[in-house]
């Protein structure tokens, strides 16, 4: 008994609330084994006497307004000047070349095919990214972004990298920067159990490069039901995730604006995946229900106020 009531062997769910960590292993056994083979699989570890587990979160998308990402990044490629890359001007210095240049050993020919094969394999061919993979729904610009050829002009590719950035290692153009996710689209990140709601936020947000602050966002457990409740500040988002099971079809992460979303209690999400007639005719069931206990309470009151009446009449008959 003494050990559990020591610190060192509980974990901290929040600020106020905290489970036993033989409880906490346990559930992580099953989580673990949910995810058997697969990348989701969760890593305890102990520093200092504190359990600490990491891995994979998966967070699903909820927004209701575009996010705009940013439009520069810090792990942009760095490019040299295209004119040095581009074939046509060396083809370009080869026609300026004297005509004891053109004397050269029969190496240098096959040099040349080199050359070309470097200058393919050049920033050029670094411009052409693959599509962004990040699922979207809305956009300013075309929902199909097609592949361009590689053959490029230099002034076009110098545009071309003039209006993209980098996002995760993808690279969006600046039309589409703003963009609502699928909803219940899923990504991850990786965390561990000593990180709160507001740290996963951040990471999360910097992972994609959204311009938005994680003030302006929050994170709700969501349950099949509809039941919907909002992590707090000082909870940890992974502890959650362990402690609600491995399966996310009965309940997942959502990432939510802060101001247009609110908590769903069970007893009122029980009742959102009714039909409105359904509905309709639970509500006159409680309206009748209310009537017959406005009547109930009526007659009660009525009755006692008559009782109490006779005794008052039979206090003043006896003075």
């Amino acid at each position: 008994m003494k050990d559990d009531c020591s610190p060192s062997s509980r974990v901290p769910i929040s600020d106020s609330k905290s489970i036993l960590k033989s409880e906490l292993l346990s559930l992580l056994k099953t989580y673990n084994c949910y995810h058997e083979g697969r990348s989701f699989q969760l890593r305890p570890r102990e520093e200092e006497g504190t359990l600490i587990i990491e891995g994979l979160l998966n967070i699903a998308w909820g927004l209701r307004r575009p996010i705009r990402l940013q439009m520069q990044d810090d792990r942009e490629r760095v490019h040299l000047p295209s004119a040095t890359w581009v074939p046509e001007r060396l083809s370009g210095l080869q026609k300026e070349a004297s005509p004891q240049d053109s004397k050269t050993p029969t190496e240098e020919p096959s040099a040349q095919p080199a050359n070309k094969a470097e200058v393919s394999r050049g920033p050029l061919e670094e411009e052409e990214e693959e599509v962004p993979q990040l699922m979207r729904t809305k956009s300013d610009a075309s929902c199909v972004i097609q592949r361009r050829s590689k053959s490029r002009a230099p002034s076009e590719a110098q545009k071309i990298r003039r209006h993209r950035f980098s996002i995760n290692g993808h690279f969006y153009n600046h039309k589409t920067s703003v963009f609502t996710p699928a909803y219940g689209s899923v990504t991850n990140v990786r965390v561990n159990s000593t990180m709160t709601t507001q740290q996963v936020l951040t990471l999360l947000l910097n992972k994609f490069r959204v311009e938005d602050g994680p003030s302006e966002f929050a994170l709700y457990i969501v349950h099949e039901s509809g039941e919907q409740t909002k992590l707090k500040d000082c909870e940890y988002p992974l502890i959650s995730r362990i402690l609600h099971g491995p399966c996310e079809k009965i309940v997942k992460i959502f990432l939510m604006e802060a101001d247009l979303s609110e908590e769903v209690p069970y007893d009122v999400a029980q009742y959102i995946k009714f039909e409105m007639p359904v509905l309709d005719s639970f509500v006159e069931k409680l309206k009748e229900e209310e009537e017959r206990e406005i009547i109930k309470l009526t007659m009660k009151f009525q009755a006692l106020r008559l009782t109490m009446l006779k005794r008052l009449e039979q206090l003043v008959e006896a003075k």
